[in-house]
């Protein structure tokens, strides 16, 4: 039976993954913070990494460091490390993106992702970067829906970052989940380094706003995100000093091709977009 370590373990990679690999047979285990993870790694087959400095706090330290101790750890064990990526490195020229597309990040972590992801293909440890637009969590309000377009749905508002005719991929986690335990399970048959985008979904927040109204069967209207506030926020809080670094993205439509996934798992079914919007808004509207 093999057996997949999972880093972050409570967090919305790391839980959705912990059950995909326990549904299709998997000995799973959780990595305790802090602790040596190479001596939690022995005897494993699949890393998973999903930690995460909490809103973004201290990412030119923190994520080198743990790159790092995941290298050693998969090096060590012979694991292959699973890593969900992110769309930061291909900056602000919009389109569909590909593991084709030049790594042009405009904005701080983006270029600390592109160090990232260089940091393993030199390694020579097995990894695979999955890579996803913005993750869609049902069992937390903490991803993108509740943090922003859900933050006012009880008072009938979907609240808006960018222009609403903008294109933005998303994931759903559970969905990333299972594609990541169909890849571990065909690890063998894969390049030592694979970036493999996940298209997930790609919508704009009009259509966005279809679905939302379909499903709660009122009206909405738009209300557009406070960057006013994350301004005069900015030199006291660092989360909106991080999220105005980002804000470019909401303003850069893209996508995510579907090619690669579909050769790599031809199977592979992805969540219907109106079965997301219905398991997402539970939290916010019952």
């Amino acid at each position: 039976m093999p057996t997949v370590l999972i880093l972050g373990a409570n967090g919305k990679i790391g839980a959705h993954s912990a059950k995909a690999f326990a549904s299709a047979g998997w000995t799973v285990r959780r990595y305790a913070r802090d602790t040596d993870m190479t001596a939690a790694a022995t005897g494993c087959d699949v890393i998973v990494n999903g930690l995460n400095p909490p809103a973004y706090h201290d990412w030119d330290r923190i994520i080198p460091a743990i790159t790092a101790q995941v290298i050693d750890a998969a090096r060590a064990s012979g694991a292959t490390v699973i890593l969900p990526g992110n769309v930061y490195n291909f900056g602000d020229r919009g389109g569909m993106w590909s593991e084709a597309t030049p790594h042009r990040p405009v904005a701080r972590k983006g270029r600390i992702r592109v160090e990232m992801e260089r940091a393993y293909r030199v390694s020579g440890v097995r990894t695979v970067v999955l890579r996803a637009g913005n993750f869609i969590d049902p069992d937390h309000d903490s991803d993108v829906m509740g943090a922003v377009f859900l933050r006012d749905i009880r008072k009938g508002r979907i609240t808006l970052p960018g222009s609403a005719d903008v294109l933005q991929a998303y994931a759903y986690v559970p969905d990333w989940a299972r594609a990541a335990v169909m890849l571990a399970e065909r690890r063998d048959t894969l390049e030592r380094f694979e970036d493999v985008p996940f298209p997930g979904h790609a919508f704009t927040a009009h259509e966005l706003k279809a679905e939302l109204e379909g499903a709660t069967g009122r009206a909405l209207r738009f209300a557009r995100f406070p960057w006013w506030a994350m301004t005069l926020l900015s030199p006291v809080w660092e989360l909106a000093r991080e999220l105005r670094e980002m804000r470019y993205l909401w303003n850069t439509s893209h996508s995510l091709s579907p090619e690669k996934l579909a050769q790599l798992l031809p199977e592979f079914r992805p969540t219907e977009l109106r079965q997301v919007v219905r398991a997402r808004i539970g939290p916010q509207t019952h």
